[in-house]
């Protein structure tokens, strides 16, 4: 699903982590990023270092990630808390799309101060739905992986079909400065997995929304 549009050399950080003449890099991926104009259904994250332009999801992904909005949306009705689709995620020059995420209803107040995302610090829950690749595993199941621990979201679930039969990964407590997390609990599809904190705790994940193990 993902196709890499401009990386940063290691070599480049390393010598100029933040330059006396100009912006550092970062700042000019934020500016290369705000500056994308793409063509419909495409969308562009900048994760560990790299804009990276995807189209959207397959049908089989869509339906995924469809199936866990409704639900939690259900689960969380009459709360101030809601499910997020379609937003921009901001922490200190990276912006990610999630495929789901829990934050408060209303995010107008949360916004970052340019204006074109919300601010990674009101996410309870992230979950990625990982699409066939290896480019679009590695980028869930690393990459943003270790970009979630950093900004210290509580809970990053990664619902995989491509993880043998199919898995569902819960990952909690937050590293920031590892870029780690605490506890990681796996299951296969057919077996259910319960979010245990913040305002979707007690929610459940299981074949209602993964459906059956694959093969």
């Amino acid at each position: 699903m993902t196709a890499l549009a401009h990386e940063r050399p290691k070599t480049m950080s390393e010598a100029q982590p933040e330059s006396l003449n100009g912006p550092d890099l970062d700042e000019v991926l934020w500016q290369a990023w705000k500056a994308l104009e793409l063509p419909e259904g495409y969308r562009a994250e900048i994760i560990e270092g790299a804009i990276e332009v995807s189209p959207t999801g397959r049908v089989p992904h869509a339906q995924i990630a469809n199936r866990l909005r409704r639900a939690l949306d259900k689960f969380l009705d009459g709360s101030e808390y809601a499910c997020h689709q379609d937003t921009n995620v901001i922490h200190k020059r990276r912006t990610w799309i999630p495929d789901v995420f829990v934050a408060p209803e209303d995010l107008e107040p949360y916004t970052d101060e340019d204006g074109v995302g919300v601010e990674a610090k009101v996410l309870h829950v992230v979950v990625e739905v990982v699409s066939p690749g290896k480019r679009n595993q590695k980028r869930d199941r690393l990459k943003k992986r270790r970009e979630y621990a950093r900004a210290g979201i509580p809970v990053y679930v990664l619902i995989d079909d491509y993880d043998g039969q199919g898995a569902v990964t819960l990952f909690t407590g937050p590293r920031p400065e590892k870029a780690d997390w605490e506890d990681i609990h796996r299951v296969p599809y057919g077996t259910d997995v319960t979010i245990g904190e913040g305002p979707a705790k007690g929610f459940v994940i299981g074949e209602a929304i993964t459906g059956p193990k694959r093969g």
